[in-house]
């Protein structure tokens, strides 16, 4: 069924984007300011073009989750007795979000894609992305025909991949960026196909816009400038080209999760859930399939997937991306089957310090590079616009930060630490480890800034796990057999499909 929505899916996406564009060509049709009274769109007037523009596209594989406002944190009690997850009120932006895991089919065609383009020249970067595969070796068990199948035998190329790290699943998610909007300029026939990419000259949305790639170019845009050529590239102003996508944040993973949009009456909650359906057992209504349950978990020591022929989730390891029921969003497997990455830095208290309006810690701030004469320097070795930190200076005379790295703000930096020595701060003020004792003389605490958060239980996990509440960390360059991950993607615009 999951199949058969994904393939309705990416129908409609192809003739919603057949619809913008043909809706993104300029006529004006006569619009003028109604600031100036200048009118749009005429060579005559300077030619300043405004896009007819309507509702955004949705990205292949997502799904639209309208924002609002929920309880984020702990549900029950916690039998680690963390206290972690302090329940909160906070409100989510409207966002796009993948309607399954990020399947080994999907990340397969990133690897091939990685050694088409970089593998004759800069094979490293095919090997940086490579899944690690020995995750599923134990020292007391016999997995090892795992090794060599899971991630590219036809029999599990819709099962989630896993074996990523934090830093893979973002260099993924970058990548499918770059993929779908080259795929929508070659539909609004700007751009021909071009198989014959090699290193830095291939396409990357970015460098496009800032003039870094030309590609094969069909039909460029009509340049309504009477000093222009005649005719341009795509502008971000078109609203053809989509915004990254990316791993969601962490509120905005155990919002989705939730799915409060199906039991909310008149911005009442009918009833707040313990997971990702309501009630409180782990088997389905559903007279069809009545008692069988809805997520992948381990349901006791030594039950990963019940008695032969009566199993209970049927799934020993990980199921396929569309497997079990939906939630009232429409996304599957938002409890069980694999956890998964967001993109937050791990702090025990980040509930009781983030914005109470699209939380989030890990904010690393950071500007294009230029050269002495303020133009952008040349992409680097992959294709890629060059970044730099922002620094102390640019960032003084600012309200709402102050330097680049704020993933310690309130937690980690100086000013946090109850036995600071306040004469003597570190120059970068960066007190992390000594705040949470990490280092070869204690390793008290494996909490640094490159501990990252995964969400949701796993096909190893016990039932506890399968609330969107709970979290955990993990080392972001670390990987296993029981985290994947999602691609998210922000909206723009307004809040609700279909309104302005």
């Amino acid at each position: 069924m999951a199949y058969y929505t994904r393939l309705a899916a990416k129908l409609m996406f192809a003739a919603t984007i057949t619809l913008l564009i043909s809706c993104s060509k300029f006529g004006g049709g006569g619009e003028k300011s109604r600031t100036t009274n200048w009118k749009y769109n005429d060579p005559k007037n300077g030619g300043f073009e405004v896009a007819k523009y309507s509702e955004p596209v949705t990205g292949p594989g997502l799904v639209l989750i309208e924002g609002g406002t929920f309880t984020m944190g702990r549900m029950s009690d916690d039998p680690m007795y963390e206290w972690n997850n302090i329940p909160r009120r906070v409100t989510i932006p409207s966002f796009y979000i993948d309607e399954t895991e990020v399947a080994n089919v999907d990340y397969v065609e990133y690897l091939y894609w990685l050694g088409r383009v970089f593998g004759a020249n800069l094979p490293e970067v095919y090997r940086k992305a490579l899944p690690d595969t020995l995750v599923w070796r134990e020292k007391l068990g016999y997995n090892e025909p795992l090794v060599e199948t899971y991630l590219r035998h036809p029999a599990y190329k819709d099962y989630p991949v896993v074996g990523v790290s934090w830093m893979q699943a973002s260099e993924y998610c970058l990548w499918r960026t770059d993929r779908v909007n080259e795929m929508l300029l070659v539909q609004s026939g700007v751009l021909d196909m071009d198989p014959a990419q090699k290193d830095e000259n291939n396409f990357n949305t970015e460098a496009y816009l800032a003039g870094q790639y030309i590609g094969i170019v069909n039909k460029p845009l009509p340049d309504l400038n009477p000093n222009g050529t005649g005719g341009r590239a795509v502008r971000m102003e078109d609203g053809i080209l989509l915004p990254k996508y990316r791993l969601p944040t962490e509120a905005e993973w155990e919002y989705a999760a939730y799915g409060l949009i199906g039991n909310t009456h008149f911005e009442r909650v009918v009833e707040r859930r313990i997971y990702p359906w309501n009630g409180t057992i782990l088997r389905t209504d559903d007279k069809k399939f009545y008692g069988s349950y809805v997520a992948n978990f381990k349901r006791g020591r030594g039950d990963y997937m019940g008695v032969a022929g009566n199993l209970n989730d049927g799934a020993a390891l990980p199921a396929e991306v569309g497997s079990y029921w939906p939630n009232d969003y429409g996304l599957y497997n938002m409890a069980g089957n694999v956890s998964e990455w967001v993109m937050d830095v791990y702090r025990p208290l980040s509930f009781e310090d983030v914005s109470d309006y699209a939380p989030f810690r890990g904010n690393t701030f950071q500007t294009r590079q230029t050269d002495a004469q303020g133009y952008l320097v040349p992409k680097d070795s992959l294709g890629r616009i060059k970044y730099r930190d922002v620094t102390a200076d640019e960032a003084m005379n600012r309200f709402n930060y102050r330097k680049a790295d704020n993933i310690n703000y309130l937690d980690g930096d100086h000013q946090s630490l109850l036995d600071g020595d306040w004469s003597n701060p570190p120059a970068d003020n960066n007190t992390t480890t000594k705040m949470y004792e990490y280092g070869p003389s204690t390793y008290s605490s494996l909490i640094t800034d490159k501990a990252r958060v995964y969400k949701g239980g796993s096909w190893r996990d016990p039932a506890f796990y399968l609330s969107p509440a709970a979290r955990r960390f993990l080392d972001q360059d670390k990987s296993t057999n029981y985290i994947g991950f999602r691609c998210a993607m922000g909206r723009v615009g307004s809040s609700t499909a279909g309104k302005k």
